[in-house]
């Protein structure tokens, strides 16, 4: 008979680190030049007025301003048309 449980080796502890991604900055609030607004994979919420898309597809503010966000239609090569949220910088009145 043993005196010790046997002890074998768990796979699946790891874990992958947190990337941290969604919406930065809600609609109304105001932001300065190169703030970011969301980070995301994929451009699942595409550019509008005022701001650019990174190479990892990160929404950032090229003007100072106030974020808006609004869905908008676009027409995919298919020819489906699909409702996407668009993200644009207003400039402050």
């Amino acid at each position: 008979m043993s005196t010790k449980k046997a002890a074998g080796t768990a796979k699946n502890l790891r874990d992958s680190k947190p990337k941290y991604l969604g919406i930065k900055r809600t609609a109304g609030q105001i932001v300065k030049t190169g703030e970011i607004i969301v980070r995301q994979r994929g451009t699942k919420i595409d550019a509008g007025k005022g701001v650019k898309v990174g190479k990892d597809h990160t929404i950032f503010a090229m003007t100072d301003g106030v974020v808006s966000f609004r869905d908008t239609r676009k027409t995919n090569f298919t020819g489906k048309t699909v409702s996407k949220k668009m993200v644009e910088v207003l400039a402050v009145a």
